[in-house]
């Protein structure tokens, strides 16, 4: 089924989301965070007769805060205290005083009795992120059988009715372990969710792109750049023949500076730079995309302290590429700035995919800017 429409839920304030998006990355929820919140969406939207087949999302970065303390080179998450643990309870019944009422603190010594007995729970490391973002979504009617489209050029009025009752639903949900917080209305900025249809052309898909997209400025959409991991193992296969993808991937993710020498009659000193991470190679960021399977998938209820007893489980592990951060007005359709759910059984692998494919490199990196293009109306 073709995506019919957008949905597009213009900068989200989302507090604490969870910035820890893998075992080795950090400092933005993992994509696989929002396809989740995709389908939980669609699953609110049903009860309410909102008849909307969420199939693909994009995610715009306008704004990003880590809870992080930085010292130098390193950085430290900021942890919350955590209160204490109930054995002031027990304390209490010690001393003949019931626990209700020093659980409410309306008896005197309470807080030395806390002092005394109680003692706070294990500190669990949990990285925290605040975010403004945008998400699109690819969108296809649920039809009835026989029933008229309603997906179509002059059904504004119904659109906007979905779009408004899906931003409330939304309202009421967490987004990558976040709360989400009122946006407030700004002068030049749209924030309240709307519709609008795909058109069938081709053309005139991309001539309405170049509309919509500037309305996501200024900001930086991620997409994928899987492509970059194997160019970087050949690289470093030239000099270490042993080298795996894993070696390629961790490679990717820092800076390796050397020395780059002066050139042929000149005088001035080494520079130090990153020979891989040249002029316009961007914004390139290491990202979990997926999870492989680490084991066959178990009948729901034949493991024990499931999450949920009632739907099949099986154990994964994360699945790693790279990915980019490109202002959306480099993007020329759509398809370019979703992300989609791609499952193979028979592998074990759920991925994460995207479509963008890098424009060929232009000396004028502006080239496709037009100058009339400045307006964020």
């Amino acid at each position: 089924m073709k995506p019919e429409a957008i949905l597009v839920l213009p900068h989200l304030l989302v507090q604490n989301a969870n910035a820890i998006s893998s075992p080795l990355t950090h400092g933005f929820p993992s994509i696989t965070a929002f396809l989740g919140l995709m389908w939980a969406l669609e699953r609110k939207l049903a009860p309410d007769d909102i008849p909307l087949h969420l199939q693909a999302v994009g995610v715009i970065s306008h704004h990003h805060q880590e809870q992080v303390t930085q010292q130098g080179y390193v950085r430290t998450f900021n942890l919350t205290r955590n209160p204490v643990s109930q054995k002031e309870k027990l304390a209490a019944f010690e001393e003949g005083k019931p626990a209700a009422l020093v659980e409410e603190g309306r008896i005197r010594g309470a807080m030395s009795l806390r002092k005394r007995r109680g003692k706070p729970a294990a500190l669990v490391e949990e990285g925290r992120i605040h975010l403004d973002i945008t998400l699109v979504f690819a969108v296809a009617e649920k039809r009835m059988a026989g029933g008229p489209p309603r997906l179509v050029q002059g059904g504004e009025a119904q659109m906007q009715e979905w779009a408004s009752a899906a931003g409330a639903i939304l309202s009421q949900m967490r987004v990558a372990g976040g709360t989400l917080l009122p946006s407030r209305p700004a002068l030049g900025k749209r924030v309240q969710p709307w519709m609008a249809v795909l058109p069938e052309d081709h053309e005139a898909r991309a001539e309405q792109f170049r509309w919509w997209r500037r309305q996501w400025l200024p900001g930086f959409a991620l997409v994928e750049q899987a492509h970059l991991l194997s160019e970087r193992l050949a690289k470093l296969r030239e000099t270490n023949p042993d080298a795996t993808l894993l070696d390629a991937w961790l490679h990717a993710a820092r800076w390796n500076y050397e020395p780059v020498l002066p050139k042929e009659g000149e005088t001035a000193p080494a520079d130090w730079a990153d020979p891989l991470r040249g002029k316009g190679s961007g914004w390139t960021v290491p990202i979990p995309v997926g999870y492989a399977a680490l084991s066959p998938r178990h009948l729901a209820g034949t493991v024990d302290n499931a999450r949920n007893m009632g739907t099949p489980l099986r154990f994964v592990e994360s699945v790693y590429s790279l990915g980019r951060w490109i202002s959306p007005h480099r993007l020329s359709q759509p398809e370019e700035l979703w992300w989609r759910a791609e499952i193979d059984e028979v592998k074990g692998l759920y991925r994460c995919r995207n479509a963008y494919v890098p424009a060929p490199t232009d000396p004028d990196e502006n080239a496709d800017w037009d100058e009339d293009d400045d307006s964020y109306d």
